[in-house]
C-alpha cells in the first residue's frame, strides 16, 4: 500500500520486491529491475503471499483485570448499560478488580490479549488507562502497557484516560476530580514518559464537553495529543470540539451528525469506528458513514477490546463487522486498520508500504486485500515484520 497508489493505496502488486535496511523500507520494485544480492544477505521469501502494512488497532482498554460476564447476561436479560453503570457495574467494577491488582498481575492477563492480536496481523496497538481512577492505579496501567513490549512483539503507544468514569472517591463532584486529572495525574504521567495522549469520555454517564476542554488544554500544555470517545450514546457536540482542540481521532460516534462531520473534516481529525461495541451492546443508530464519506473524513476501525463492551481481540473480526454492519468496502476496512488507524494515533512513520516507511508488514496467505474482511476464525496470517526483523506466532 504506497500513498500516492491508485485507489488511496488499495492495490495488488505482483512481481515485487522490498529492499529494508535500518528498519526501513529503502526501495520497492518489481523482478524486473531487482537488485543483485550479495550471497549471505538475509532474505525473506514471500512468495506467493500477500503483503499489507502491519495492521493497527488504534483503541483498546487491553490492561484490565476482572470479568464482566454477569453485565453480558444483564444486558441480553433487558437491563441497559446506563443502568448497569448506576449501579455501580459497568466500568466501576472494572475499576474495583484492576485496583487491587498488581503490576506483575495486570501484566500476566494483558499479555495473552496482546498475542491474541499479533496473531492477527497486529503489529501496533494503543493502550488506555482508565480502570485506575486514581494517581497511584492510572501510572500503575500505564507502566505495565509499556512493559508488554518485553513480552510481545507490538509497538505500543499509550493513552491516560483517567477521565473515563466519575470515581467513588469523587462522587461529590465532577469538577474535583477534573482539577485532580489536571493538577495531579497528568502532570505525573508526563514526567514519568508513560503517555503519549490524553483521552476523555465525553457522556451524559461521564463528563461534559467543558470538562474534556480542561483536560485537553492541560495535557496540550505537557506536549501530549488528544483524542476523545464522543457521541457514541447521544450526541453532547463533543466530537466537533475535540476537532477544534486538535484531536487526532474521535472514536465510536454513533450519535455525530452533520456539523460534527463537518468539523473532523476541516481539522483533519479521523473518525474511529468501533464496530465491536456497536455489536455487543446490540445497538441500532449507525454512524453516519456516508457522510463521512460525503466530507472525505478517513475512517479507522479499532477493535476496543474491554471487558464490558467490546471483548474481542481480533481486528479482521472488527474489518469484517466494519464491512457487515456499517457496509464500509473491504478497501476502506483494510485502510482504516493501516493508514487511517496511524494518522488516528498521529504516526506518519506507519500504515503504508512506501519508501522511508517504517518496514512493519503483515504477509498472508492470500491474494486479495477483500479476504482479509472475508473470513473470521481461521486468521491466513503467515508472519509478521516489525522494523525488517520477521517474526512468526507472537
Amino acid at each position: 500500500m504506497d500513498p500516492d497508489a491508485d485507489e488511496q493505496g488499495y492495490q495488488v502488486v505482483t512481481d515485487s520486491w522490498l529492499h529494508i535496511a535500518d528498519g526501513k523500507v529503502q526501495q520497492i520494485g518489481t523482478s524486473e529491475y531487482a537488485p543483485k544480492v550479495k550471497p549471505g544477505t538475509p532474505c525473506i521469501d514471500a512468495e506467493g503471499k500477500l503483503v499489507t502494512p502491519g495492521l493497527i488497532d488504534a483503541h483498546t482498554h487491553l490492561v484490565f483485570a476482572g470479568c464482566r460476564a454477569n453485565e453480558f447476561e444483564q444486558r441480553l436479560n433487558g437491563v441497559p448499560y446506563t443502568e448497569i453503570a448506576k449501579q455501580g457495574g459497568g466500568i466501576l467494577a472494572s475499576v474495583t478488580a484492576t485496583r487491587n491488582a498488581t503490576e506483575a498481575e495486570l501484566t500476566a492477563l494483558a499479555i495473552p490479549r496482546a498475542k491474541a492480536l499479533a496473531r492477527d496481523g497486529v503489529t501496533s496497538i494503543e493502550i488506555k488507562s482508565g480502570y485506575g481512577l486514581t494517581l497511584n492505579d492510572e501510572l500503575k496501567m500505564l507502566r505495565v502497557a509499556k512493559a508488554l513490549q518485553q513480552h510481545v512483539h507490538l509497538h505500543i503507544t499509550t493513552t491516560l484516560l483517567a477521565a473515563h468514569a466519575l470515581p467513588p472517591e469523587f462522587a461529590h463532584s465532577a469538577e474535583e476530580y477534573i482539577e485532580h486529572i489536571c493538577d495531579e495525574i497528568i502532570p505525573a504521567a508526563a514526567n514519568e514518559n508513560l503517555v503519549d495522549a490524553v483521552d476523555v469520555f465525553c457522556e451524559k454517564i461521564a463528563f461534559s464537553p467543558a470538562q474534556m476542554e480542561k483536560v485537553f488544554r492541560t495535557a496540550h500544555a505537557h506536549g501530549l495529543m488528544v483524542k476523545g470517545h464522543t457521541e457514541q450514546l447521544s450526541n453532547l457536540g463533543g466530537s466537533a470540539l475535540a476537532a477544534e482542540l486538535g484531536a487526532t481521532s474521535v472514536d465510536h460516534l454513533e450519535y455525530l451528525d452533520e456539523a460534527g462531520v463537518q468539523a473532523l473534516a476541516t481539522h483533519g481529525t479521523v473518525a474511529t469506528l468501533l464496530p465491536g461495541a456497536f455489536f455487543f451492546l446490540r445497538e441500532t443508530q449507525q454512524p453516519p458513514i456516508d457522510l463521512l464519506r460525503q466530507y472525505q473524513v478517513p475512517m479507522a476501525i479499532a477493535s476496543d477490546f474491554n471487558p464490558g463492551t467490546s471483548p474481542y481481540a481480533s481486528l479482521t473480526l472488527m474489518m469484517n463487522m466494519a464491512c457487515t454492519q456499517f457496509r464500509l468496502t473491504p478497501r476502506e476496512a483494510l485502510q482504516g486498520v493501516t493508514c487511517h488507524a496511524a494518522k488516528a494515533l498521529g504516526q506518519t512513520h506507519t500504515g503504508y508500504i512506501a519508501k522511508g516507511m517504517q518496514a512493519d508488514l503483515a504477509v498472508w496467505q492470500a491474494t486479495s486485500p477483500a479476504q482479509l474482511s472475508y473470513q473470521v476464525g481461521t486468521s491466513p496470517l503467515a508472519f509478521r515484520v516489525i522494523k525488517g526483523v520477521q517474526h512468526h506466532g507472537e
